[in-house]
Protein backbone atom coordinates (compact mmCIF):
# COMPACT_ATOMS: atom_id res chain seq x y z
CA UNK A 1 0.00 0.00 0.00
CA UNK A 2 1.20 3.53 -0.57
CA UNK A 3 1.01 5.79 1.59
CA UNK A 4 0.46 9.63 0.26
CA UNK A 5 -0.23 13.01 2.78
CA UNK A 6 -1.97 15.90 1.70
CA UNK A 7 0.14 18.84 -0.09
CA UNK A 8 1.96 16.46 -1.80
CA UNK A 9 -0.03 16.65 -4.67
CA UNK A 10 -2.79 14.46 -6.30
CA UNK A 11 -3.21 10.89 -5.18
CA UNK A 12 -3.03 8.90 -8.70
CA UNK A 13 -3.18 10.22 -12.29
CA UNK A 14 -6.64 8.14 -13.11
CA UNK A 15 -9.54 8.07 -10.70
CA UNK A 16 -10.10 5.53 -7.80
CA UNK A 17 -12.36 4.08 -5.44
CA UNK A 18 -12.49 5.68 -2.10
CA UNK A 19 -13.88 5.54 0.93
CA UNK A 20 -13.25 8.13 3.89
CA UNK A 21 -12.89 7.73 7.93
CA UNK A 22 -11.02 7.83 11.06
CA UNK A 23 -10.78 4.14 11.35
CA UNK A 24 -9.83 3.95 14.58
CA UNK A 25 -8.88 0.29 15.83
CA UNK A 26 -10.10 -0.97 12.50
CA UNK A 27 -13.11 -3.07 13.21
CA UNK A 28 -15.16 -5.48 11.52
CA UNK A 29 -17.43 -2.71 10.37
CA UNK A 30 -14.17 -0.54 8.97
CA UNK A 31 -13.28 -4.08 7.24
CA UNK A 32 -16.03 -4.27 6.01
CA UNK A 33 -15.73 -1.09 4.09
CA UNK A 34 -12.66 -1.20 3.54
CA UNK A 35 -13.02 -4.37 1.75
CA UNK A 36 -15.93 -3.51 -0.55
CA UNK A 37 -13.83 -0.35 -1.60
CA UNK A 38 -11.37 -2.60 -2.89
CA UNK A 39 -13.60 -5.45 -4.76
CA UNK A 40 -15.56 -2.21 -6.24
CA UNK A 41 -11.84 -0.62 -7.41
CA UNK A 42 -11.22 -4.03 -8.76
CA UNK A 43 -14.53 -4.92 -10.29
CA UNK A 44 -13.85 -1.46 -12.19
CA UNK A 45 -10.46 -1.79 -12.85
CA UNK A 46 -8.98 1.26 -10.74
CA UNK A 47 -6.86 1.39 -7.47
CA UNK A 48 -8.79 1.46 -4.38
CA UNK A 49 -8.29 4.39 -1.64
CA UNK A 50 -8.65 5.14 2.15
CA UNK A 51 -9.15 8.79 2.98
CA UNK A 52 -7.93 9.30 6.75
CA UNK A 53 -6.50 11.45 9.46
CA UNK A 54 -3.16 11.03 11.03
CA UNK A 55 -4.89 12.07 14.31
CA UNK A 56 -8.60 11.59 15.55
CA UNK A 57 -11.04 14.57 14.90
CA UNK A 58 -11.83 14.65 18.02
CA UNK A 59 -8.41 15.69 19.69
CA UNK A 60 -9.10 19.29 18.14
CA UNK A 61 -12.55 19.81 17.95
CA UNK A 62 -13.17 18.30 21.59
CA UNK A 63 -9.27 18.45 22.90
CA UNK A 64 -10.69 17.75 26.62
CA UNK A 65 -13.29 14.62 26.23
CA UNK A 66 -11.34 13.06 22.84
CA UNK A 67 -11.32 9.68 22.74
CA UNK A 68 -8.33 7.46 23.74
CA UNK A 69 -6.90 5.70 21.01
CA UNK A 70 -7.36 1.96 19.77
CA UNK A 71 -4.94 1.80 17.57
CA UNK A 72 -1.35 3.90 16.73
CA UNK A 73 -1.49 5.39 13.38
CA UNK A 74 1.08 2.56 12.31
CA UNK A 75 -0.82 -0.12 13.48
CA UNK A 76 -4.11 1.43 11.63
CA UNK A 77 -2.24 1.73 8.37
CA UNK A 78 -1.04 -1.89 8.26
CA UNK A 79 -4.65 -3.21 9.65
CA UNK A 80 -6.23 -0.77 6.64
CA UNK A 81 -3.61 -2.17 4.12
CA UNK A 82 -4.74 -5.81 5.01
CA UNK A 83 -8.18 -4.99 3.44
CA UNK A 84 -6.63 -5.16 0.21
CA UNK A 85 -6.44 -1.08 -0.20
CA UNK A 86 -4.34 0.23 -2.57
CA UNK A 87 -3.47 3.52 -1.12
CA UNK A 88 -3.99 5.34 1.49
CA UNK A 89 -4.21 9.55 1.77
CA UNK A 90 -3.41 11.24 5.05
CA UNK A 91 -5.06 14.49 6.20
CA UNK A 92 -3.52 16.66 9.26
CA UNK A 93 -7.09 17.65 10.87
CA UNK A 94 -6.77 20.83 12.32
CA UNK A 95 -8.75 24.04 12.96
CA UNK A 96 -8.65 24.84 9.25
CA UNK A 97 -9.72 21.56 8.06
CA UNK A 98 -12.66 21.39 10.59
CA UNK A 99 -13.76 24.97 9.22
CA UNK A 100 -14.62 23.72 6.02
CA UNK A 101 -17.65 22.74 4.36
CA UNK A 102 -18.71 19.24 3.38
CA UNK A 103 -18.97 20.72 -0.42
CA UNK A 104 -15.31 22.06 -0.28
CA UNK A 105 -14.40 19.03 1.46
CA UNK A 106 -16.03 16.76 -1.42
CA UNK A 107 -14.79 19.50 -4.44
CA UNK A 108 -10.88 19.89 -2.94
CA UNK A 109 -10.19 16.82 -1.49
CA UNK A 110 -12.51 13.95 -2.73
CA UNK A 111 -12.71 14.92 -5.90
CA UNK A 112 -9.95 17.14 -6.87
CA UNK A 113 -6.55 15.74 -4.40
CA UNK A 114 -7.91 11.76 -4.24
CA UNK A 115 -9.87 11.53 -7.81
CA UNK A 116 -12.92 9.66 -6.87
CA UNK A 117 -15.07 8.38 -9.16
CA UNK A 118 -17.22 6.16 -6.78
CA UNK A 119 -16.99 6.23 -2.75
CA UNK A 120 -18.00 3.37 -0.62
CA UNK A 121 -19.29 4.76 2.78
CA UNK A 122 -21.07 3.47 6.22
CA UNK A 123 -24.18 5.27 6.84
CA UNK A 124 -22.50 6.34 9.94
CA UNK A 125 -19.80 8.89 8.27
CA UNK A 126 -19.87 12.57 8.91
CA UNK A 127 -17.85 14.84 7.59
CA UNK A 128 -17.24 18.80 7.10
CA UNK A 129 -17.90 21.65 8.91
CA UNK A 130 -20.55 20.91 11.98
CA UNK A 131 -20.68 17.14 10.24
CA UNK A 132 -22.84 18.13 7.96
CA UNK A 133 -21.49 15.74 5.58
CA UNK A 134 -22.18 11.51 5.18
CA UNK A 135 -24.01 9.58 3.34
CA UNK A 136 -27.01 11.15 2.29
CA UNK A 137 -25.23 14.06 1.42
CA UNK A 138 -22.73 12.27 -1.07
CA UNK A 139 -26.07 10.89 -2.52
CA UNK A 140 -27.38 13.88 -2.99
CA UNK A 141 -24.08 15.98 -4.69
CA UNK A 142 -22.43 12.90 -6.22
CA UNK A 143 -24.09 12.47 -9.77
CA UNK A 144 -22.71 16.56 -10.04
CA UNK A 145 -19.08 15.41 -9.74
CA UNK A 146 -19.54 12.29 -11.72
CA UNK A 147 -19.35 10.40 -8.70
CA UNK A 148 -21.40 7.32 -7.39
CA UNK A 149 -21.99 6.73 -3.82
CA UNK A 150 -22.30 2.85 -2.22
CA UNK A 151 -23.44 2.57 1.06
CA UNK A 152 -22.54 -0.12 3.44
CA UNK A 153 -24.97 -1.06 6.33
CA UNK A 154 -24.28 -4.23 7.53
CA UNK A 155 -21.09 -6.75 7.61
CA UNK A 156 -21.45 -9.72 5.43
CA UNK A 157 -22.20 -13.36 6.39
CA UNK A 158 -22.69 -12.26 9.94
CA UNK A 159 -25.33 -11.04 12.56
CA UNK A 160 -23.99 -7.98 12.87
CA UNK A 161 -24.91 -4.21 11.99
CA UNK A 162 -22.51 -1.83 11.98
CA UNK A 163 -24.83 0.09 14.48
CA UNK A 164 -23.60 -2.59 16.54
CA UNK A 165 -20.17 -2.35 16.36
CA UNK A 166 -18.05 1.08 16.58
CA UNK A 167 -15.07 2.12 18.66
CA UNK A 168 -17.00 3.83 21.22
CA UNK A 169 -18.41 0.42 21.91
CA UNK A 170 -15.06 -1.06 21.75
CA UNK A 171 -13.47 1.46 24.20
CA UNK A 172 -16.57 0.57 26.57
CA UNK A 173 -15.53 -3.17 26.25
CA UNK A 174 -12.49 -2.25 27.22
CA UNK A 175 -13.22 0.06 30.22
CA UNK A 176 -14.67 -2.96 31.73
CA UNK A 177 -12.48 -5.71 31.11
CA UNK A 178 -14.24 -7.57 28.47
CA UNK A 179 -11.55 -8.18 26.08
CA UNK A 180 -13.29 -11.22 24.32
CA UNK A 181 -16.82 -8.65 23.34
CA UNK A 182 -13.67 -6.20 22.23
CA UNK A 183 -12.05 -8.79 20.38
CA UNK A 184 -15.27 -9.80 19.07
CA UNK A 185 -16.14 -6.83 17.58
CA UNK A 186 -12.50 -5.79 15.93
CA UNK A 187 -12.24 -9.40 14.54
CA UNK A 188 -9.00 -9.89 16.30
CA UNK A 189 -7.68 -9.62 20.16
CA UNK A 190 -7.29 -6.24 20.91
CA UNK A 191 -3.31 -5.86 21.34
CA UNK A 192 -0.70 -3.18 22.75
CA UNK A 193 2.38 -2.68 21.64
CA UNK A 194 5.25 -0.61 23.66
CA UNK A 195 9.23 -1.45 25.05
CA UNK A 196 10.44 -3.61 27.74
CA UNK A 197 11.46 -1.24 30.65
CA UNK A 198 13.56 -2.06 33.75
CA UNK A 199 11.42 -2.70 36.79
CA UNK A 200 11.82 -2.88 40.19
CA UNK A 201 12.20 -6.75 40.10
CA UNK A 202 10.21 -7.50 42.21
CA UNK A 203 8.00 -10.08 39.73
CA UNK A 204 11.72 -11.99 39.80
CA UNK A 205 12.11 -11.90 43.43
CA UNK A 206 8.37 -13.59 43.99
CA UNK A 207 9.39 -16.21 41.64
CA UNK A 208 7.16 -14.56 39.13
CA UNK A 209 9.41 -12.73 36.27
CA UNK A 210 7.37 -9.83 33.95
CA UNK A 211 8.23 -7.68 31.11
CA UNK A 212 7.06 -4.45 31.76
CA UNK A 213 5.59 -1.67 29.59
CA UNK A 214 4.22 1.71 30.50
CA UNK A 215 0.75 2.30 29.71
CA UNK A 216 0.60 5.29 27.67
CA UNK A 217 -1.91 8.26 28.35
CA UNK A 218 -3.47 8.62 25.01
CA UNK A 219 -4.12 5.20 24.05
CA UNK A 220 -7.17 2.79 24.96
CA UNK A 221 -5.73 -0.31 27.25
CA UNK A 222 -8.53 -2.63 29.33
CA UNK A 223 -9.04 -1.49 32.95
CA UNK A 224 -6.87 -2.62 35.47
CA UNK A 225 -6.85 -6.59 36.39
CA UNK A 226 -5.24 -9.69 35.16
CA UNK A 227 -6.27 -11.34 32.06
CA UNK A 228 -4.63 -14.27 29.87
CA UNK A 229 -2.89 -13.08 26.97
CA UNK A 230 -0.09 -13.61 24.45
CA UNK A 231 3.24 -11.41 24.14
CA UNK A 232 4.66 -11.07 20.95
CA UNK A 233 8.17 -10.50 20.03
CA UNK A 234 10.76 -8.90 17.44
CA UNK A 235 12.05 -11.81 16.42
CA UNK A 236 8.01 -12.94 16.25
CA UNK A 237 7.67 -15.94 18.69
CA UNK A 238 4.83 -16.03 20.34
CA UNK A 239 4.71 -16.44 24.41
CA UNK A 240 1.66 -17.11 26.34
CA UNK A 241 1.59 -15.27 29.69
CA UNK A 242 -0.33 -13.85 32.50
CA UNK A 243 -0.86 -9.71 32.03
CA UNK A 244 -1.75 -7.69 35.01
CA UNK A 245 -2.47 -4.37 34.62
CA UNK A 246 -2.58 -1.93 37.21
CA UNK A 247 -1.11 0.21 39.99
CA UNK A 248 -0.08 -2.61 42.12
CA UNK A 249 -2.04 -2.02 45.64
CA UNK A 250 -0.46 -4.63 47.85
CA UNK A 251 2.94 -2.76 47.37
CA UNK A 252 1.37 1.09 46.85
CA UNK A 253 -1.21 3.13 48.30
CA UNK A 254 -1.16 5.71 45.78
CA UNK A 255 0.64 5.05 42.49
CA UNK A 256 0.07 7.97 39.85
CA UNK A 257 -0.19 5.69 36.70
CA UNK A 258 -1.11 1.91 36.12
CA UNK A 259 1.63 -0.70 34.18
CA UNK A 260 1.58 -3.94 32.20
CA UNK A 261 3.14 -6.57 33.60
CA UNK A 262 3.23 -9.56 31.26
CA UNK A 263 4.49 -13.12 33.35
CA UNK A 264 5.72 -15.25 30.28
CA UNK A 265 4.61 -18.39 30.81
CA UNK A 266 7.82 -21.34 31.28
CA UNK A 267 10.21 -18.92 29.80
CA UNK A 268 13.52 -17.48 30.81
CA UNK A 269 14.83 -14.51 28.75
CA UNK A 270 15.95 -11.29 28.65
CA UNK A 271 12.76 -8.88 27.21
CA UNK A 272 14.89 -5.85 28.07
CA UNK A 273 14.74 -2.52 25.39
CA UNK A 274 12.67 -5.26 22.93
CA UNK A 275 9.58 -3.28 21.45
CA UNK A 276 6.42 -5.92 22.09
CA UNK A 277 2.87 -6.88 21.19
CA UNK A 278 0.51 -8.29 23.88
CA UNK A 279 -2.58 -9.34 22.99
CA UNK A 280 -5.39 -9.82 25.26
CA UNK A 281 -7.55 -13.34 25.13
CA UNK A 282 -9.42 -13.28 28.39
CA UNK A 283 -10.37 -12.00 31.63
CA UNK A 284 -8.85 -13.48 34.51
CA UNK A 285 -9.75 -11.48 37.52
CA UNK A 286 -10.06 -7.67 39.00
CA UNK A 287 -6.95 -6.03 40.62
CA UNK A 288 -6.90 -6.27 44.66
CA UNK A 289 -4.58 -5.77 47.16
CA UNK A 290 -3.22 -8.63 49.61
CA UNK A 291 -2.27 -8.54 52.88
CA UNK A 292 1.16 -9.75 52.15
CA UNK A 293 3.39 -11.48 50.11
CA UNK A 294 2.65 -15.40 50.58
CA UNK A 295 -1.16 -14.42 49.73
CA UNK A 296 0.00 -12.85 46.50
CA UNK A 297 2.19 -15.76 45.50
CA UNK A 298 -0.69 -18.02 46.08
CA UNK A 299 -3.14 -16.15 43.82
CA UNK A 300 -0.39 -15.53 41.31
CA UNK A 301 -0.10 -18.96 41.29
CA UNK A 302 -3.64 -19.45 40.46
CA UNK A 303 -3.77 -16.34 37.90
CA UNK A 304 -0.60 -18.44 35.79
CA UNK A 305 -3.07 -21.93 35.97
CA UNK A 306 -5.97 -19.94 35.04
CA UNK A 307 -3.97 -18.82 32.20
CA UNK A 308 -2.87 -21.62 31.00
CA UNK A 309 -6.08 -23.34 30.82
CA UNK A 310 -7.76 -20.59 28.82
CA UNK A 311 -5.19 -20.36 26.28
CA UNK A 312 -4.26 -24.28 25.64
CA UNK A 313 -0.70 -24.56 27.21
Amino acid sequence: MEVHRQGEGRLHDGTVVATLGTFDGVHLGHQEVLGQTAMEARRRGVPSAAVTFTGHPAQVLRSESAPLLLTTLDDRLGLISDCGIDHTYLIDFDESVARRSAVEFTETVLVGEVGAEAMVVGHDLHFGNRREGGFEFLREVGPAYGMDVIGVDEVREMPLTLESISSTAIRRALRGGDVAHAARMLGRPFAVSGEVIHGEQRGRTLGFPTANIPVSRDRAWPSDGVYAGWLEREDGSSHPCAVNIGRRPTFYLHAEHSLLEAHLIDFDGDLYGESCRVSFADFLRGERRFDGVDSLVAQLRDDVAGARRLLHC
